[in-house]
């Protein structure tokens, strides 16, 4: 069974990043959710890096507010695949710092970036990374979409009414 590991830089990232923890859960998908801070805990950074596949973790969501450097420095460590979630920080440039840290990474060391705040798209595309060699993920995957399909159908009736 696969597993994401989900890291954030500080407590204060959790309300965001606990929208991604919950859709994984919603797909079965187990989650190992830890604080690692690129910067206060560098040691258990590299630590998390470099050893992450070795526990069954097959993909790694990182969420980080200010300078980012999180799931940048997770990717340079692990050969895992890395979603780097952007958080608006209190100490943030209105979360710019923080989206161009994790987006503009050198050639080599990817992270997929999803939006500021956007932990719950980066379950989503957790799940997907997962479901393309998981069937059982990917037909849960498909239930969804199907399930975003459907409310938007029913919304539209609702304002024609």
């Amino acid at each position: 069974m696969s597993k994401v590991g989900i890291i954030m830089g500080s407590t204060s990232d959790m309300p965001v990043m606990e929208k991604a923890i919950e859709v994984l859960k919603g797909f079965d998908i187990e989650v190992e959710v830890d604080i690692v801070s690129a910067h206060r805990t560098p040691e258990k950074l590299f630590d998390y890096g470099k050893n992450a596949h070795t526990r069954g973790i097959s993909v790694v969501i990182a969420g980080a507010g200010g300078a980012a450097h999180l799931p940048g420095m997770v990717a340079s460590l692990s050969p895992l695949p890395v979603i780097g979630v952007p958080v608006k920080s209190r100490n943030s440039i209105d979360g710019w710092d923080s989206v161009l840290s994790i987006l503009q990474m050198p050639g080599g060391v990817p992270v997929a970036t999803v939006a500021l705040d956007g932990a719950l798209n980066a379950g989503i595309l957790a799940a997907q990374i997962i479901g393309a060699s998981d069937k059982c993920v990917l037909d849960k995957i498909l239930i969804y979409k199907e399930g975003l399909k459907q409310k938007v159908i029913e919304g539209a009736k609702q304002i024609k009414k």
